[in-house]
């Protein structure tokens, strides 16, 4: 079943999501380390996921932007 959906919500949604990983992935990175006070292989390790979460975040507000552009 097809469901009829705008690309503007989907732009405002994929932006939202975009811009919502970016943040906690901040977030994630800042704590790791106020509780640790140390950088270590645990902390690089995290460090390489919310780069993941933050490039896809990119990804999904220039997605959200392409959407936009079309709707």
């Amino acid at each position: 079943m097809f469901f009829n959906i705008s690309f503007i919500f989907i732009s405002y949604t994929l932006q939202t999501l975009g811009a919502i990983l970016i943040g906690f992935m901040a977030l994630m990175v800042h704590h790791r380390f106020l509780y640790e006070h140390k950088i270590d292989s645990r902390v690089f390790a995290e460090m390489k996921r919310e780069q993941f979460l933050g490039g896809l975040g990119v990804f999904f507000l220039v997605a959200g932007y392409v959407f936009w552009l079309f709707a």
